[in-house]
């Protein structure tokens, strides 16, 4: 597969997660300010906007002001709307190892994005929210089902786990340090798409120590930290066709996910919100390590070299020769 192609398909997996994990998180929050007369919007915002790592604007934020920044604006990289535009972006350039089905999805998710913002500054966010997360649901069960299952498919779903990891992780971040008995947690439940299967799971029993417990370490849960782990670790195993090595992980990429996985896996029972913050920190950095390593092994694997430099390199070996 071509380098170009592998990367735009494995971004095409991130922006697509980053958008309907955003939505998710905007959704719940709006929410909350709507419903609740005893929350502060300003404080609320900001902490969201921290959590999605939106750099607070000046001024006093409400449920509007945090609306068009998080989902509307274009003035930087994370809100909805610009993650779909890359989204799509990214699946134009690569037609050739995207199917016709994902292609029309996220182009007709693109085209109806202004009138969703329409409706939703009518009938209220949730309009905007539902439209973005139905589409992104939309194309993950359009991928699942017209895709090979190769290396294009891989790195499709390579590139959903570990944004799936990085905003989850964020998502408890926000939350790390709250009372046990804080009914903050079940705002991080429904964010995170979780609610209904903890309570299933836990019989209606709401403690932090087990709401923590089912986002990161569930194994059963998709969307739990430790389930991405797991799937974008699979991924890169079989990504790489070679004989396995015989002293440990080959590649950058998998020992990093190895060991937050191996971290998770074998924590010591009920001691998870112990330096709970230190834990999310480390894997939010593994994230961004991870990313990095899988650019450098699969789509920048050769130092890029400017023409100039080569012009220089070949004037002294010119002069070299003269010399000689």
């Amino acid at each position: 597969m071509l380098a170009r192609n592998a990367e735009s398909l494995y971004w095409i997996g991130r922006y697509v997660e980053r958008a309907d994990d955003t939505a998710r998180i905007l959704d719940v929050a709006v929410h909350q300010l709507l419903e609740d007369a005893t929350v502060d919007p300003d404080r609320t915002s900001r902490l969201l906007l921290r959590v999605l790592g939106i750099e607070p604007p000046a001024g006093v934020l409400d449920v509007w002001s945090v609306t068009e920044l998080v989902a509307f604006s274009h003035a930087h990289g994370g809100s909805i709307v610009d993650s779909v535009a890359k989204a799509r972006e990214n699946a134009r350039g690569a037609r050739e190892v995207t199917s016709g089905e994902m292609w029309e999805c996220l182009n007709a998710t693109y085209n109806g994005l202004a009138a969703a913002e329409s409706a939703a500054r009518g009938l209220g966010p949730h309009e905007f929210f539902h439209f973005v997360k139905g589409r992104a649901a939309m194309f993950a069960g359009l991928s699942d089902s017209t895709l090979s299952r190769d290396d294009g498919y891989r790195f499709l779903l390579l590139g959903r786990a570990i944004e799936r990891v990085d905003m989850t992780v964020r998502l408890l971040l926000s939350r790390a340090g709250d009372r046990t008995s804080s009914p903050a947690w079940v705002t991080v439940l429904r964010s995170a798409g979780a609610h209904d299967t903890y309570l299933r799971t836990h019989r209606g029993a709401l403690d932090a120590n087990l709401v923590a417990e089912f986002i990161l370490l569930d194994r059963l849960f998709p969307r739990s930290v430790f389930h991405s782990v797991q799937v974008a670790e699979a991924c890169l195993a079989e990504l790489d066709q070679r004989p396995s090595s015989r002293v440990g992980a080959r590649h950058e990429a998998q020992r990093l996910l190895g060991r937050a996985r191996s971290e998770l896996e074998f924590l010591a029972p009920g001691v998870l919100l112990e330096n709970l913050q230190a834990r999310l920190l480390s894997l939010q950095r593994t994230c961004r390590e991870v990313s990095e390593a899988v650019a450098l092994q699969y789509f920048h694997a050769a130092p890029w070299v400017a023409w100039t430099d080569l012009q220089v390199s070949h004037d002294q070996l010119v002069g070299a020769e003269g010399e000689l």
